[in-house]
């Protein structure tokens, strides 16, 4: 009996990274604590925070910020940190479930 199992040398070791933009496969924004929430008024569309999000998650068009992400963005708040005019703001990510669950 033959069998097509892979032998220990065979599989990747585990961590790797095997394909090129496999994360946007996989929402990762579900375990988030806290959510970056961007202020329109004070937002120059500077394209910092796009520069430095790890994730991709501040979605740009035309030059200008049209929103975050969410499925994919983890709370890192490197956006918030790194934004000059403060239009960016880490809040609790439970004041934006609660507000789900209340329109069902």
């Amino acid at each position: 009996m033959t069998t097509n199992k892979k032998g220990w040398k065979e599989i990747p070791k585990g961590g790797l990274i095997l394909e090129a933009g496999n994360s946007v496969k996989y929402q990762t924004g579900s375990w988030r604590s806290l959510r970056p929430v961007r202020d329109e008024d004070k937002c120059t569309h500077c394209l910092i925070c796009w520069v430095y999000c790890p994730d991709s998650s501040i979605i740009v068009k035309d030059g200008k910020i049209k929103e975050i992400d969410y499925d994919h963005c983890k709370g890192c708040g490197i956006c918030a940190a790194e934004c000059p005019t403060n239009a960016i703001t880490m809040k609790n990510e439970s004041e934006f479930r609660s507000e789900q669950n209340a329109k069902g």
